[in-house]
C-alpha cells in the first residue's frame, strides 16, 4: 500500500479461515459482580418511557449488579445493559460466536458459528451496531477515500435507544441482542435449513451470563428453536443449545501486514486497495499470522534468540483425558524449533487449564484464550482454525477441535501403513505411549494450521522413494520436509529396513515458512522487508525441500497429492502394495480378541482396500499430469510442465498390472466368510471401475490433447494412452482366454464409461455449448478430440471381439462378449 493510515470499510460479513490461531491469554484477576455506583446527570427525571434518555440513576438503580471491564455491564433482574465509553465508540471489535453446549447431532461444544467485525456507532440518541469489512480500502488522506466509504455502507445488526448518559458513557439495553432471532448471532443457515427451523421461541430463550473483562465481553445465552426435523429428542420439536459470544477489542493500530507470496504457503486475507498508484484497483493478499515482537530488539538485531513480548499460549480443554494431555502439549511446543529459525525462543507454550481456585472465571469459550477443545464425538477428525484481525491478518486466538475418535483414525492408518514392518502397530488396541506419539503428530499438524500454515501437499515429493527406506536419513529428516503435508506413515519401508522412521515431524520446510512469515522487521511506512523475504525464497528456489505445493481436489500435479510419499508414485505404491499383501494373511491374528465379534476385522479389511485405492489415485495423477512450481519474473523456467512421456507410460502399465488385473490377494476366503455373506465381487467391481473412471476423466484427456498440441510425439498422446488402456482392460480377447467375473464387470464398466463420454450431459449453466466438464480442467467434450478418439477405440474393440468370439470356449465369456458387441453398437448407433 502507498500509505498505511485509516481505511474505509466495505459492507460484508467476514468469516475466520478454515484452520487458524490464538492470542495470548491476558492475566486478569478474578472479580465478583458488585453493586453499581450511582452516577447522575443534569437531566431532569422522566416520568414515562418516551424513548428518550433518562437520568442515570433511574436506569442503573441500586438493584444493578455491575461488572467492570471493556464496557461496564449491568444486570437488573433479567435485563442487561452495556455502558459504552465515548472512547470505544467507532472502535473496531471482533465478535466470535460459538456453540458452548449442544444436544447430540447438532455440532459440538466449542465449535465456531460465526466471526464478525463490529463497531458501536452513536447517532443522536441511539447507538447502532454495525458489521464492518476491510475488503475494500483506501487511505483516508486520499480523495478516493470518500467514494470507497459511500460505496460500502456497513449494515446495522441492531439499533439501541440510549437509556441514559453517564460520565463520558452511554447506556443501552442489550437483552434483545442475545435473546431475539438475529441470524448472524444464532444458529447458522445450514443447520436451520437442515433441521427445518421455524422460529426462535423467546419464552424458552434467556441470557445465562454476561461477563466483562479489560479487552473482551463474554455473553452466554440459552436458545430454543422450534424445528420440524430436530436431530435429537425429536418428539419435543425443538433444538436447545447454549451460545457464547466473545466480543474482543481489536488493536487501535493494526499490526503491519505482510504481503503474501504463493511460493510460501500461508492462509490469507484479501483486500482491494483503491489508494495505490497502480492504474487499476490493486488486489492485495496478506498472510495470516500471530504478532510476535522481540522483548529485546537490540539483541534480536544481533542475531540472538529472544523471547517474544507475548508468546502464543494454548490451554488444554479440562475435558481432555489426563493421559493424552502431555502429548497434545508436546505437539504444540514442537513448533518452538521452527520459531527459532525466525529468531524467537519459547515462542509457543502449552498449559494445563487453571483450576477453579486459580481462576474461577476461566472459560474455554473466552476469546482471550486459545484452547485445544476435546469433543466427545465419534467423528474421526481434528481441525485447526484461527480467528484473525481482518484489517491486518493478525491471529488473535484459536480453538483447535479435537474429536475423541481421531484415535481410531490414527490406529487404522498406523496399522495399515506400518504393520508389515512395525510390531507396535499389530493390534486394535495400541499401547498408550504409541497412541500418545500419534496424537502428538496430529497435534503438531493442527497447531501448524493455527499458525497460518495451510497444507503443503508438495512436500513429500521432495524425498527420493529409496531414501524412505534409509534409517539414518529418515531419523534425521522424517518422512517429509513438512508436517503440513498429508504424509502419514512410512508405507514404503520394508521389513529389512531396521530402525527406519515411520512418521514426519517439524521439518525443513516448516522452519523455512515460519522464518519467512514470523521474522520481525521494524516497521517502515507500514511495510515489511519485501526484498529480504523474497531473497530467502530465491536462496532455495531449486531445492524441492523448500517447495510449497498447494492442495488440489482432483490432482493435476502428481507431485502435490494427499496421502502420498516420495518422488515416484509407481515405485512407492509398489512397495505399499507389497506390504498390504504381507499383512493380509495376519489380519485375523492381529485383530482377534476373545468374546468379540469380527467387527474390527471387517473395519481393518476395509482399510486395506481403502489404502490400495489411494495408491491407484497417486499413480493415475501422473497420466495427463502437469507439474506446478510457482515462480516470479526474476526466476528462470516455466511454472507449468507436462509430466514426461515415459513416466506416464509407466503409470498406465502399473494400473493395468496392479489396478485392473484381478486383485486375488484381496480375496481371502478365510476373512470374507467371517465378515459377510456376499459382496466381494461387487466391492472389487466398484473399486476397479472408480479407478478406470478416474483415468477416463475428460479433464485428464483434455490435458493429454493439449500436451500433444504443444509437444507433438514427444509426449504421451491421448490415442497412445487409450490404446494401452484397451490392451490392458481387454487383454484376454486376443488369445481367446476365459474372462473371470471380476474382469467381466470391469470390461462392462469400461463400456459404460465410453458411453458416458459419447453422450451429451447436462449443459453447464454458463455455456450453452458445454456438454461435460472434466474435473480440474474445463473441456467441451462434444467439440474436442475426445469423442472421435472414443469412437475409434470402440470400433477397434468391436473388431477385436468379433475376431475373438470363434476362439472362445467358456460359455459365460462368450455371452459376455456377445453382450459387449450389442453395447458397443448401441453406443455407436443410439436408438431414438
Amino acid at each position: 500500500m502507498s500509505k498505511k493510515l485509516r481505511y474505509a470499510p466495505l459492507v460484508a460479513l467476514l468469516l475466520a479461515g478454515a484452520t487458524m490461531a490464538p492470542a495470548p491469554a491476558l492475566a486478569q484477576k478474578s472479580k465478583k459482580k458488585k453493586k453499581a455506583k450511582q452516577e447522575t446527570t443534569a437531566q431532569a427525571p422522566s416520568k414515562k418511557d418516551d424513548g428518550k434518555p433518562k437520568p442515570y440513576n433511574e436506569v442503573i438503580t441500586a438493584k444493578a449488579l455491575s461488572d467492570e471491564g471493556l464496557f461496564k455491564v449491568h444486570q437488573i433482574d433479567e435485563k442487561y445493559y452495556y455502558e459504552i465509553p465515548d472512547t470505544l465508540l467507532n472502535r473496531d471489535m471482533l465478535l466470535v460466536s460459538r456453540i458452548a453446549k449442544t444436544a447430540s447431532n447438532i455440532g459440538y461444544g466449542g465449535e465456531e458459528l460465526n466471526t464478525q467485525m463490529l463497531r458501536w456507532e452513536k447517532v443522536g440518541n441511539r447507538v447502532l451496531l454495525r458489521v464492518i469489512s476491510y475488503e475494500n480500502v483506501a487511505a483516508d488522506t486520499l480523495e478516493i477515500y470518500n467514494s470507497v466509504q459511500n460505496s460500502n455502507l456497513a449494515p446495522v445488526i441492531q439499533a439501541f435507544d440510549i437509556k441514559a448518559f453517564g460520565t463520558g458513557t452511554q447506556v443501552v439495553e442489550v437483552t434483545d441482542l442475545f435473546t431475539k432471532d438475529i441470524p448472524s448471532l444464532g444458529l447458522d443457515k445450514r443447520r436451520r435449513e437442515q433441521y427445518k427451523v421455524k422460529r426462535l421461541d423467546d419464552k424458552r430463550t434467556f441470557i445465562e451470563s454476561v461477563k466483562s473483562f479489560p479487552l473482551n465481553i463474554e455473553a452466554r445465552s440459552l436458545m430454543t428453536y422450534e424445528a420440524t426435523d430436530a436431530p435429537a429428542n425429536s418428539s419435543t420439536g425443538t433444538i436447545t443449545l447454549e451460545l457464547n459470544h466473545s466480543m474482543l477489542l481489536l488493536p487501535e493500530k493494526p499490526m503491519a501486514a505482510r504481503r503474501f507470496d504463493q511460493r510460501v504457503g500461508f492462509f490469507t486475507i484479501n483486500q482491494t486497495d483503491y489508494g495505490t498508484d497502480e492504474q487499476r484497483a490493486a488486489k492485495r493478499r496478506y498472510i495470516v499470522r500471530w504478532r510476535l515482537e522481540p522483548k529485546d530488539e537490540a539483541a534480536y538485531a544481533r542475531g540472538e534468540l529472544v523471547e517474544p513480548k507475548k508468546p502464543i499460549v494454548y490451554y488444554i480443554d479440562p475435558a481432555t483425558p489426563m493421559k493424552w494431555r502431555p502429548y497434545l502439549k508436546q505437539g504444540v511446543e514442537d513448533w518452538n524449533k521452527a520459531f527459532e529459525a525466525a529468531g524467537f525462543k519459547n515462542a509457543i507454550i502449552a498449559k494445563d487449564p487453571p483450576s477453579v481456585e486459580e481462576d474461577p472465571e476461566f472459560s474455554t469459550e473466552d476469546a482471550r484464550y486459545s484452547v485445544i477443545r476435546y469433543f466427545s464425538s465419534e467423528t474421526q477428525n481434528a481441525y485447526g482454525p484461527n480467528v484473525h484481525d481482518p484489517r491486518s491478518g493478525e491471529i488473535l486466538e484459536s480453538h483447535i477441535g479435537w474429536y475423541h475418535n481421531v484415535m481410531n483414525l490414527l490406529r487404522n492408518w498406523y496399522f495399515i501403513q506400518t504393520a508389515a514392518v512395525n510390531p507396535d502397530a499389530r493390534g486394535v488396541q495400541l499401547k498408550d505411549e504409541v497412541m500418545g506419539e500419534l496424537i502428538r503428530f496430529v497435534s503438531s499438524h493442527e497447531v501448524g494450521h493455527t499458525l497460518g500454515l495451510p497444507h503443503n501437499m508438495g512436500s513429500s515429493a521432495a524425498y527420493p522413494v529409496e531414501k524412505l527406506r534409509d534409517p539414518a536419513f529418515t531419523k534425521k529428516m522424517g518422512t517429509a520436509p513438512s508436517i503440513m503435508d498429508y504424509a502419514r506413515f512410512n508405507y514404503v519401508a520394508q521389513p529389512e529396513d531396521k530402525g527406519v522412521a515411520l512418521m514426519p515431524g517439524i521439518g525443513i520446510y516448516d522452519k523455512h515458512a515460519v522464518k519467512w512469515g514470523y521474522t520481525y522487521f521494524p516497521e517502515v511506512n507500514g511495510e515489511d522487508n519485501v526484498e529480504k523475504l523474497s531473497s530467502w525464497i530465491r536462496a532455495h528456489e531449486n531445492d524441492p525441500m523448500y517447495r510449497f505445493g498447494r492442495q488440489q481436489g482432483n490432482p493435476i500435479d502428481p507431485s502435490s497429492q494427499t496421502e502420498d510419499l516420495g518422488d515416484d508414485a509407481m515405485k512407492a505404491s509398489s512397495y505399499g502394495i507389497t506390504n498390504l499383501k504381507r499383512i493380509m494373511p495376519h489380519l485375523i491374528e492381529w485383530t482377534k480378541e476373545d468374546n468379540k465379534d469380527y467387527g474390527d476385522l471387517e473395519e481393518i479389511y476395509g482399510q486395506v482396500l481403502g489404502q490400495w485405492n489411494r495408491y491407484m489415485g497417486h499413480v493415475t495423477a501422473n497420466i495427463g499430469g502437469v507439474y506446478e512450481n510457482y515462480k516470479t519474473y526474476d526466476q528462470q523456467g516455466d511454472v507449468y510442465a507436462f509430466v514426461p512421456k515415459e513416466k506416464q507410460q509407466i503409470a498406465l502399465k502399473f494400473l493395468n498390472e496392479q489396478g485392473f488385473a484381478t486383485p486375488t490377494w484381496m480375496l481371502d476366503e478365510n476373512i470374507l466368510r467371517k465378515i459377510e455373506a456376499a459382496g466381494s465381487v461387487e466391492r472389487v467391481r466398484q473399486a476397479q471401475v472408480n479407478v478406470l473412471n478416474n483415468v477416463l476423466d475428460a479433464g485428464r484427456m483434455a490435458r493429454l490433447i493439449e500436451a500433444q498440441a504443444a509437444l507433438g510425439d514427444k509426449t504421451y498422446t491421448l490415442t497412445e494412452m487409450m490404446a494401452d488402456l484397451r490392451g490392458g482392460i481387454w487383454s484376454e480377447i486376443a488369445a481367446g482366454k476365459t474372462v473371470d467375473v471380476y474382469r467381466r464387470n470391469l470390461q462392462r464398466g469400461y463400456l459404460e464409461r465410453m458411453a458416458f463420454l459419447m453422450a451429451d450431459q447436462e449443459q453447464d449453466n454458463n455455456s450453452n455449448a458445454s456438454r461435460y466438464r472434466g474435473r480440474g480442467t474445463s473441456v467441451d467434450v462434444a467439440q474436442s478430440d475426445i469423442r472421435p478418439v472414443v469412437r475409434g477405440e470402440l470400433l477397434a474393440l468391436q473388431s477385436q471381439i468379433k475376431a475373438s468370439l470363434p476362439k472362445t470356449k467358456d460359455t459365460l465369456t462368450k455371452y459376455h462378449l456377445q453382450d459387449a458387441l450389442v453395447r458397443i453398437d448401441n453406443i455407436l448407433n443410439p436408438k431414438g
